[in-house]
């Protein structure tokens, strides 16, 4: 392995989710491809008194396979139960064994935005309700976003890098580019990186919805996020994780490694604009997607497929087409789109990760996923966003953006591996 930081080639290798949509990355793959929706109405508590009434919830999950015990599982959130799992599931998946590895270079990065609510919301009833005395000594490691990760490491002695990303909508982008990063630097042989979220919870579903920044259409969930559309509305949550495995080439390549696809490029800027809104021409995220093409020594029109951000908002939506013409110029009008939260629901923390998963997978079998309920396109949206159905396409490189509240802009660039 040379020193220098461009000799240094770093490939995924294993990929594991939590989702509206299955619960491991070939089944998630198969509902995406067929055009399904994984947003129904909320079944996790009474939602009739709330505005937005509707979320992709993870549905029949059950941790357990990933956790060394049910005692471990009683004193974690849910959302460290997403993180935990969707991390087993992409290390299965890679076919790493740990047991021979040095577990000294194998890091994790696991970010969520808003960490363990559930328990916040549960605790502060119970501090109201019955004192102080009654609050759980596990609620602050419950409760406190850096869990999933450390959690993570410490089940499975993971003794490299660890630490957790926080930036609203980007962060598992930002975990994962930052994981590449550190592989490049030589300073890890394989990284665990994503994001894991669960805010489908009262305090989570009454918060966004004061902010007037999610889909009310509660009667058509399955319609109800509806990314680059006139009709849209706003977001519509979902939950889960995802998880991937970044290992450096030579690596991957002595172990005999199942390789989906090398990334190339990374880029983290901020709008320093608005707390929520992006900047209207998406300036942020432009110089983003170059500093990832600059990374990846590519020109824009080396990339083939776009996995937008698009969250189904009024605002958001125009800004990403905007950045993305301006980026791309004539070629903006050759690059195939999408957004898939159409189907999975804005997982926020976890989005960037479950997208990355799709880009990998998409790569992997040279179909592109589709933006479902694009009905009727927004004038202002007028690039190829891959209406309705999957397209099998050959394609060589991927981009990836993930936008947060905050300012905070991330994106990675991925290409075909061809040795």
């Amino acid at each position: 392995m040379g020193n220098n930081w461009s000799d240094r080639r770093v490939v995924v290798t294993g990929l594991g989710v939590a989702s509206s949509l299955g619960n491991d990355a070939a089944t998630l793959w198969q509902n995406i491809v067929a055009g399904k929706c994984g947003i129904d109405r909320v079944s996790a508590f009474d939602i009739s008194a709330y505005d937005c009434q509707i979320a992709a919830e993870v549905k029949n999950f059950d941790p357990t396979p990933a956790f060394p015990s049910n005692k471990e599982i009683r004193r974690t959130d849910r959302f460290t139960h997403f993180g935990v799992y969707a991390g087993w599931g992409a290390l299965k998946d890679s076919g790493l064994d740990l047991n021979t590895a040095n577990l000294d270079e194998i890091g994790v990065f696991l970010g969520s935005g808003i960490g363990g609510l559930h328990t916040l919301e549960e605790q502060h009833t119970i501090l109201t309700s019955k004192g102080p005395g009654r609050v759980s000594p596990f609620m602050i490691p419950m409760l406190i976003l850096n869990m999933a990760s450390g959690l993570f490491s410490l089940y499975y002695r993971l003794r490299g890098p660890n630490f957790a990303t926080c930036s609203a909508c980007a962060t598992a982008t930002h975990a994962i580019g930052e994981a590449w990063a550190i592989l490049k630097r030589g300073d890890a042989q394989v990284m665990f990186a994503g994001g894991t979220e669960a805010t489908v919870v009262p305090m989570g579903m009454s918060g966004f919805a004061a902010m007037k920044a999610m889909s009310t259409r509660n009667d058509a969930p399955q319609k109800s996020s509806r990314p680059f559309d006139r009709d849209r509305d706003g977001f519509v949550m979902g939950e889960g994780a995802a998880v991937v495995v970044l290992e450096e080439l030579n690596h991957a390549r002595k172990r005999g490694a199942r390789i989906y696809c090398e990334l190339v490029g990374y880029g983290n800027t901020a709008d320093a604009n608005h707390m929520t809104a992006p900047h209207p021409e998406g300036e942020g995220a432009i110089r983003a997607m170059k500093m990832a093409l600059r990374h990846a020594s590519m020109a824009t029109d080396q990339i083939d497929y776009v996995n937008a951000h698009a969250t189904s908002t009024p605002v958001g939506d125009i800004c990403e087409t905007r950045a993305l013409k301006n980026l791309f110029g004539s070629h903006a009008r050759k690059l195939a789109i999408s957004s898939t939260k159409g189907a999975t629901g804005h997982m926020l923390g976890a989005a960037g990760g479950i997208e990355t998963v799709l880009c990998c997978k998409a790569i992997e079998s040279q179909v592109l996923p589709p933006t479902i309920n694009l009905d009727n396109p927004d004038p202002e949206c007028d690039l190829d966003y891959i209406p309705h159905t999957a397209r099998e396409q050959r394609f060589n490189t991927f981009m990836n953006n993930s936008f947060g509240f905050g300012g905070h802009n991330a994106v990675v660039v991925g290409r075909r591996f061809t040795g």
